[in-house]
């Protein structure tokens, strides 16, 4: 305002008005619902979450969520912690209900030469994590890790996500009472540092985010082509690098939401599918518990998780929660789609 008066006087006190100041789009705020306690090592060390759903009792499902540094947490509802498995340099972690068991994998980085999938079961009843073993997969750093199952056999397959952008398909066969038999089934790329993923079981579609660069789409059977798509791109605005967790909200056959973390800004982007569209974004604070920053990981489940989270819940691990260590907030997704009024 200062130099606008001085200007002012230089022309002869001509009336000159300034131009506005341009204002960024305002992004809706959702406040947490719970929190999770802190992870017990400091730095950045709390990394990505998976949710089971108990279909009986949702109240009481159950959260994990990784320690890169130490291992991996099973938190209810409340955010309380159950149990910890210790595992060395767990990154990214998600969960399969097959064979009358739930099955848990995570990119396992202990040995940056060579990425290795741990595989667990959730014991359900203990609410605990039981390690079954870690299985090599190929050269390279293991850095993200989905799931699918598909639809017409039930097979499991994984995709972990080196961090050089080359993605390693493996066929998981982890029945009851058995060793698993971890394969390698065919490797994608993408151009740079790519961590997070996600497999929309319903279309065998696998969504990939290259942190710098965008997301794209692959199909996700082992005898597709290994061709992806671009589908959305790192703009500084819509998503801003990193681009880092990727979550699904499905709705019918193809319908529903793709959620990515806009690390960058510390908020979060959806994108309507099945055309990848913006669809808006979020930032999570503005209530008793504190907000999220630099998130990694999220994850998104739909369905009744009792009273705060009657349509579905959300967890995205938060980049700074001081004065405390890492954690992942809780949100329900149903204020998520009222503060966008979305559907």
């Amino acid at each position: 305002m200062r130099r606008f008066l001085v200007v002012a006087a230089l022309l002869g006190g001509c009336a000159v008005t300034p131009p506005p100041a341009a204002t960024p789009a305002a992004v809706p705020v959702v406040a947490a619902a719970a929190e999770t306690d802190p992870v017990d090592t400091a730095a950045d060390a709390a990394d990505d979450p998976a949710i089971w759903r108990n279909r009986r009792d949702p109240a009481a499902s159950l959260v994990i969520g990784t320690d890169k540094k130490a291992g991996i947490h099973v938190y209810d509802l409340s955010g309380k912690r159950l149990s910890f498995t210790p595992a060395a340099r767990l990154n990214n972690v998600d969960l399969r209900e097959i064979g009358g068991q739930v099955i848990a994998a995570a990119s396992d980085r202990a040995d940056v030469a060579q990425a290795h999938v741990a595989l667990f079961t959730l014991d359900t009843v203990a609410k605990k994590l039981v390690p079954m073993g870690r299985y090599p997969v190929g050269a390279g750093e293991a850095y993200g890790m989905c799931l699918w199952t598909r639809a017409r056999d039930k097979a499991l397959f994984g995709f972990v996500v080196m961090k050089d952008g080359r993605i390693d398909q493996v066929s998981i066969d982890a029945k009851p009472g058995a060793t698993p038999v971890v394969r390698t089934v065919r490797s994608m790329k993408v151009g740079t540092q790519a961590e997070g993923c996600v497999v929309d079981d319903r279309t065998g579609l696998l969504y990939v985010a290259e942190e710098d660069v965008g997301l794209w789409r692959f199909a996700a059977d082992p005898a597709a082509p290994v061709e992806g798509t671009a589908i959305a791109k790192v703009d500084g605005t819509t998503l801003v690098a990193d681009a880092e967790g990727l979550a699904l909200a499905p709705s019918g056959r193809t319908g529903g939401y793709l959620v990515a973390s806009s690390q960058g800004d510390n908020a979060y982007t959806l994108y309507r599918l099945p055309g990848v569209t913006y669809a808006g974004r979020f930032r999570i604070g503005g209530g008793a518990i504190d907000g999220t920053s630099e998130t990694d990981g999220i994850e998104l489940i739909l369905g009744d998780f009792g009273s705060r989270f009657p349509k579905g819940l959300m967890v995205a691990q938060d980049g700074d929660n001081a004065p405390e260590t890492q954690n992942f907030k809780y949100v329900s997704w149903g204020d998520v789609l009222k503060a966008l009024r979305l559907k």
